[in-house]
């Protein structure tokens, strides 16, 4: 009898001992489980929260943009004494772009999660749509946006961002604070949209002399040169015997504020190596008291149909527009409205030469 009662302690002690083994393997399971638990949704919130902090409140910091188009098109732009410059040297940007890129960068908000069912197709079509923009403050990259597309409403714009610690891989709907509007029109990286349209912001006393040729009519070609106060003028290469110095005062006056229209976005590099190995019909070039001197070449831009010039001649060519040369070689469209008054002599200068 006592056998039996030693061998039913012995076996419900072992089943009590199984029992509690299990039971702290339970424990120790549904303690890690937690721990993974906590720390997943801990790095999850701090993702969800940095991944979502686009916008810099403090823009005067940021030194240096970086932009990359899809195209592989790309441009650096650097912020140097105040003023945005091409980072490639020292090439003038115009500014407004950035000015109005700097307010996206403060005024960037979050609107809105992708939906479930879009996520796939959107990642995707992200991953070669967007225009990658890096920021850089105080001389330290600090952000990326990757810019997307818009939303159908056009009211918002798919983006991701990436920070030295965190990058995102699911993409969000962002919009600019105060406005409905997509982004991605904001950020180019094109520098001929970036190109600054001034050729001429002269004062008077900064023009040593203005030699002006016309290579189909030679006879309209004229100059005009200053040597302290004196004033002369020349046609054709003869010197006019009579001067109104107020009209040669007039006319370099026309030098402080000469802009080109457009940068060149119709013809393709065969046609403007044609265009610049074909001959102008005309040069203007502009000599600086300090010695600085500016050429501009210029070619007539061909019409389908003939019409009249301001010389009341029958063309062929377009009467409103031509083809410019600048000093760096790049060729951008001109207004013949705003540079009749400096290539047109025969307006200031009637008197015949001796």
């Amino acid at each position: 009898m006592l056998q039996y009662f030693i061998l039913f302690v012995k076996e419900n002690t072992l089943k009590m001992k199984n029992k509690n083994i299990g039971l702290v393997i339970g424990l120790v399971i549904i303690g890690v489980l937690g721990f993974f638990a906590t720390n997943l949704v801990r790095n999850r919130g701090k993702s969800d929260t940095e991944l979502l902090e686009f916008s810099i409140k403090d823009t005067t910091s940021i030194d240096k943009i970086v932009i990359t188009e899809p195209s592989t098109l790309k441009i650096s732009l650097i912020k140097k004494e105040g003023k945005w410059i091409n980072g490639d040297g020292e090439g003038c940007v115009i500014q407004e772009p950035i000015r109005i890129m700097l307010e996206t960068f403060k005024n960037i908000q979050f609107k809105g999660y992708v939906p479930e069912h879009s996520r796939k197709n959107i990642v995707k079509l992200m991953s070669s749509m967007h225009t990658k923009v890096e920021i850089f403050q105080n001389g330290e990259w600090t952000k990326t946006w990757y810019v997307g597309f818009s939303t159908q409403d056009h009211y918002g714009t798919y983006m991701l961002l990436e920070t030295p610690d965190e990058k995102s891989d699911l993409p969000v709907i962002m919009k600019v604070k105060g406005l409905n509007g997509i982004i991605d029109p904001r950020f180019f990286a094109d520098k001929r949209k970036w190109m600054c349209t001034n050729i001429f912001n002269l004062s008077l006393d900064q023009i040593a002399e203005v030699d002006v040729k016309f290579y189909d009519t030679p006879m309209r070609s004229f100059s005009v040169s200053k040597v302290n106060a004196t004033y002369s003028v020349k046609q054709n290469g003869k010197k006019l015997p009579k001067l109104d110095t107020s009209m040669a005062i007039q006319y370099l006056a026309n030098y402080r504020k000469v802009h080109f229209e457009l940068a060149n976005f119709e013809l393709n590099q065969k046609q403007v190596d044609s265009l610049k190995s074909s001959k102008p019909f005309g040069k203007l070039s502009v000599k600086e008291v300090n010695g600085h001197r500016t050429v501009l070449k210029m070619y007539r831009m061909p019409a389908d149909s003939k019409s009249m010039n301001d010389f009341g001649d029958s063309v062929n060519y377009d009467p409103n527009r031509f083809w410019c040369e600048l000093p760096s070689g790049e060729i951008v469209k001109c207004q013949y409205f705003v540079f009749n008054p400096l290539i047109m002599g025969h307006i200031y200068f009637a008197t015949k030469p001796e």
